[in-house]
């Protein structure tokens, strides 16, 4: 299987979410299943359930988060430098509007548009990736073009 490049940080915050579902939220929906079986006949039993809809999404969870896991590929951004890649935080300023956005380049799992967390896979981020500061880049969205001007690139 192909590696999934991932921050540290990403790494950290899908590792803990990870600990969390198999010693917190694991155990207490075990706990829950075992007392709405309690309450009786399991057929009509909605806390049943829903304790049992919940444990199958926990548990759905926790393989997909083992998965990426097992594939991460760390990458630490503050030891790279040069043309936008992996990891970097990326100003760019839209050539129509004059808004600001700043986002850092991560991988896939870790991704979060509102926290400025930017998919690799995403049209913005590949069409950033390998430019300099001062380039113009076109991307390709819903609403049709839209072009963007690269102010700075950092890696922290």
């Amino acid at each position: 299987m192909e590696k999934i490049p991932m921050t540290r940080a990403g790494f950290t915050a899908l590792d803990a979410e990870l600990k969390k579902l198999k010693t917190e939220d694991r155990p207490a929906i075990i706990k829950a299943i075992a007392e709405a079986r309690e309450h009786g006949d399991l057929s009509e039993n909605a806390e049943y359930h829903s304790a049992r809809e919940k444990q199958s999404f926990i548990e759905g969870r926790i393989k997909e988060l083992e998965g990426y896991i097992s594939l991460a590929n760390v990458i630490d951004p503050a030891s790279l430098s040069g043309s936008i890649k992996f990891g970097a935080t990326v100003t760019i300023v839209d050539e129509d509007s004059d808004e600001e956005k700043t986002y850092q380049i991560v991988g896939e799992p870790e991704a979060d548009l509102e926290r400025g967390l930017l998919n690799i896979k995403s049209p913005i981020a590949r069409a950033l990736i390998g430019k300099e500061e001062g380039d113009s880049i076109e991307v390709r969205t819903p609403g049709g073009e839209k072009g963007y001007e690269i102010l700075s690139i950092k890696y922290v």
